[in-house]
């Protein structure tokens, strides 16, 4: 059984060439929705580079949405330990708690430098969601206890994965003279020096020190291990000898440099597929199976984007549309129509929707 990234998304390709081109917010929020959808559900499927292009995707996406849907976002990606790395720096910059909170207080893919960069710049809210954080660095906890207010520095010394320095402890229990609660919270620390324990217990109020004296602190390790099998996705191409030729063909036009655009019209002009599809692959510079999947799909988007990426002329697309439709026996389609979107059709944004193409179906770029 396949894995669902294997498996066709009828519309998202047509959504997301919408969205990132000219799309309405509301198309932006229906795509980044599906984009997110897809990700979540095979996140520990992909490699890296396979998240370098969802992240891509999901900055030009979360532009201009309004917050619910930024906020839904972050809830989903935060607990991802593979989320793409950009986004998640994107959304826990977010002057918007309900969206950075999620983010700052369980991704595990924020880099220190950002976690005290935004603890040294935002506000109470933002501090307390990062105090919230599995581990917590003694570096990042000198920020919280500096610049927190009583809710923040409470939360952080009640971490049991936040790491103390000798300077924010000092600090600490001197202001925990003023403090029961705060001289509760770190007397209860399993990991608190003995010389500032002694020095909290001298001046803590007698109830502190009751409390203290009675409390039997347990400090359970957190072990969070999620294993999941990654499905491999094997794809069978059985390839007649014609198609090994005409692919044979092409490669050798192509290495003599021999091969263009006016090459791969008088293919579409002859009726040969696999010469087409091979040439238009090598000009767009994928392997001849992405170029394979969008040729064959029921809708054109695929070809007008790889021939945008071939930098091809509306002529030469025309040709390869109307080969397609005979070879399938459908319908005519309004060149018209399909002329002025080729056109308007942006090569960064052709460029971008097949690499996300690429990525879906599993497939590499051409060497």
């Amino acid at each position: 059984m396949k894995s669902r990234s294997a498996r066709p998304s009828e519309n998202l390709l047509e959504e997301l060439q919408a969205a990132l081109s000219h799309g309405t917010v509301v198309r932006r929020v229906e795509a980044l929705r599906r984009v997110t959808d897809l990700f979540v559900g095979n996140a520990v499927d992909y490699s890296d580079e396979h998240i370098r292009v969802f992240d891509d995707v999901f900055q030009c996406l979360i532009e201009q949405i309004e917050t619910s849907a930024r906020t839904l976002l972050a809830d989903r990606l935060a607990p991802i330990a593979e989320a793409p790395p950009k986004i998640i720096r994107t959304l826990a910059l977010d002057e918007v708690i309900e969206v950075a909170g999620p983010v700052l207080s369980k991704s595990e893919r924020l880099d220190e430098a950002t976690l005290i960069e935004i603890a040294r710049t935002r506000g109470q809210a933002h501090l307390k969601a990062i105090s919230l954080r599995r581990v917590l660095s003694a570096a990042l906890t000198d920020v919280l206890v500096t610049r927190g207010n009583e809710d923040v520095v409470q939360s952080t010394v009640g971490n049991p994965g936040a790491q103390l320095s000798e300077d924010s402890l000092s600090d600490l229990v001197m202001r925990a003279e003023r403090d029961d609660d705060l001289a509760t919270c770190i007397g209860l620390r399993p990991d608190l020096p003995r010389h500032h324990y002694l020095k909290l217990v001298a001046k803590a109020s007698l109830s502190v020190r009751r409390k203290l004296e009675a409390a039997h602190p347990e400090l359970a390790d957190e072990v969070s291990s999620v294993v999941q099998e990654a499905a491999q996705r094997v794809r069978a191409a059985a390839m007649t000898r014609q198609t090994e030729i005409a692919r044979a063909l092409v490669k050798s036009l192509h290495e003599d440099g021999r091969l263009n655009e006016f090459q791969v019209t008088a293919f579409a002009e002859q009726g040969k597929f696999d010469e087409t599809n091979a040439g238009l692959a090598a000009l767009a510079g994928v392997a001849v199976e992405t170029a394979e999947n969008m040729m064959i799909e029921s809708r054109t988007e695929g070809v007008m984007i790889l021939a945008k990426v071939a930098g091809m002329s509306w002529a030469s697309v025309r040709a390869i549309i109307a080969l397609r439709e005979k070879l399938s026996g459908g319908s005519q389609t309004d060149m018209l129509t399909l002329r002025d979107t080729y056109e308007a059709l942006r090569s960064s944004t052709a460029q971008q929707v097949l690499r996300f193409h690429r990525m879906q179906h599993g497939t590499t770029p051409a060497a």
